[in-house]
């Protein structure tokens, strides 16, 4: 029965970092950009609700602010890397760094409770009469899918199609006289403003903002997106494979739950992730070659 209640709060959880796979999956797989700011905007997001919770703030207005604050975060780290001709993973560490104080400073502590105060959680738990691991379900699915019909939409439009077209050949997109330094700042402010939302969904979710809830957040996305595409595969649509990050972290975080729940210490978590993401990551070459040694030489007649 514990593990049964163990997975149903790991799927809830699942949803709610699903939210910031999708924003790691924009850098990452579609801008081919390796941006590791995200740890410090998913804790910036967190703290940002935290703080405007505890001043009265309503939570989904904490939302909207959260959501422009990760995007300025997400613009630092462009004009750092379009501007200033910063190396993309430097400019990211820049951010990360800078956001860590700043961080401190919105809450003038390492972290704020939100014990007694009133999240999108507490009302959709008065309002539908749910418990809470049904409510953050509920509230995470439909963001997720919005999120991901967001997503879509606008990888569709022609600017969206610009940013695409930059994450794969970067030149070409140049040579037909597009801006992609352009693409990169949007992409950068997307996917920061999705992690900050998530942040501040996991933090009203936990109950608490911490400066350190987003350790380790670049390689639990990185996990999601991995899982989702091992299992779920690349070769359908544009739509498919954004559901699959959620469906990834969602696995994601079932995983977790069942190692944990089989003895796993805590302190084994980042070791055990890394191994995950590893061979997530192998599974393709293994698979490739596996293949090839399976293929029959080709032969023919050669004779004239």
């Amino acid at each position: 029965m514990d593990l049964a209640v163990n997975m149903q709060s790991a799927i809830a959880q699942g949803t709610l970092w699903g939210i910031m796979a999708l924003g790691v999956y924009i850098t990452f797989r579609i801008l081919d950009i390796p941006d590791l700011s995200c740890e410090g905007t998913f804790a910036l997001g967190g703290c940002i609700s935290a703080v405007m919770i505890v001043k009265g703030v309503n939570p989904f207005a904490s939302l909207v602010i959260a959501l422009a604050a990760g995007m300025a975060a997400g613009a630092v780290t462009g004009f750092l890397h379009t501007k200033l001709k910063i190396p993309a993973i430097l400019a990211g560490i820049l951010t990360m760094i800078a956001l860590y104080s700043v961080n401190i400073r919105i809450m003038g502590q390492p972290n704020t409770s939100l014990l007694g105060e009133d999240t999108v959680f507490t009302q959709a738990i008065d309002a539908l009469k749910l418990d809470q691991t049904m409510a953050t379900l509920l509230v995470g699915a439909v963001i997720s899918i919005f999120v991901v019909l967001c997503i879509y939409w606008f990888c569709g439009t022609e600017i969206g199609c610009a940013l695409r077209a930059t994450g794969n050949n970067e030149y070409m997109v140049r040579a037909l006289g597009a801006n992609t330094n352009t693409s990169k700042v949007i992409g950068l402010v997307i996917s920061n403003g999705m992690i900050s939302v998530s942040g501040a969904l996991v933090g009203q979710s936990q109950g608490y903002g911490d400066i350190k809830m987003g350790t380790g957040a670049i390689v639990i996305g990185l996990a999601s997106i991995v899982i989702g595409e091992v299992i779920f595969g690349k070769r359908f649509n544009f739509m498919y494979i954004l559901a699959s990050v959620v469906f990834g972290s969602v696995i994601y975080r079932m995983i977790i739950s069942l190692v944990l729940y089989m003895g796993l210490s805590t302190d084994d978590m980042k070791l055990f992730t890394a191994l995950v993401v590893a061979l997530a990551l192998g599974i393709p070459a293994i698979k490739s070659r596996y293949s090839q040694k399976r293929i029959p030489g080709k032969g023919g007649n050669t004779a004239c």
